[in-house]
C-alpha cells in the first residue's frame, strides 16, 4: 500500500500523483510544485493494484520531520487513505529518529491534521496562493 521510494520508477509515480493533484486540480505552477528539496527528501508512494494514488515527502527541517507534498488522487479520497498515509509518514520519520513533526497544512485541512495530534502555531499565510497554517506535533515530551 505505502512504501518508501527506492527507485526511479517509483519516484516517477510520485511525481505523476503530484502532477495530477497539485498541477491539474489545484493549479499550482510546475516551478513552484517542484523544488530542489525533491533531490534530498524521503519520498512516499501509495499504490493499489499497481495504480499510484498517493504521494508525500519527508525532509529534515530545523529539528522537525516536515511532511510535505501530501497528495491523494481524487478517486481515492474519502477512503481513509489520507489518514493512513499520514501515519505511515510519521512512522517513517520516527524510524529516522524524529520525535517532532511539522506540516504546512492547507487551511481546509487543519481539522484533518488535528486528528493526528498537530496543533496550529502562528497565523494563516499564503503558499502557492493557497491559505496555509504551520502545524506541529511534538512527541519528544518537551515543551514546544
Amino acid at each position: 500500500m505505502f512504501t518508501v521510494v527506492t527507485n526511479l520508477n517509483d519516484l516517477v509515480k510520485v511525481f505523476i500523483v503530484r502532477g495530477i493533484v497539485f498541477l491539474e486540480e489545484q493549479k499550482i505552477p510546475y516551478l513552484i510544485e517542484r523544488d530542489t528539496y525533491d533531490y534530498s527528501a524521503i519520498h512516499i508512494l501509495g499504490e493499489e493494484n499497481g495504480e499510484p494514488f498517493a504521494s508525500g515527502r519527508i525532509r529534515a527541517c530545523d529539528g522537525y520531520a516536515k511532511l510535505e507534498r501530501v497528495a491523494i488522487r481524487k478517486a481515492y479520497r474519502r477512503k481513509n487513505f489520507g489518514h493512513r498515509l499520514t501515519e505511515f509518514m510519521i512512522s517513517v520519520a520516527r524510524e529516522q529518529g524524529f520525535r517532532k513533526f511539522k506540516v504546512h497544512a492547507q487551511a481546509y485541512l487543519t481539522g484533518f491534521y488535528r486528528k493526528h495530534g498537530f496543533v496550529i502555531v502562528g497565523d494563516v499565510f499564503k503558499e502557492a496562493t493557497i491559505d496555509h497554517y504551520v502545524m506541529i506535533r511534538d512527541d519528544s515530551g518537551q515543551q514546544k
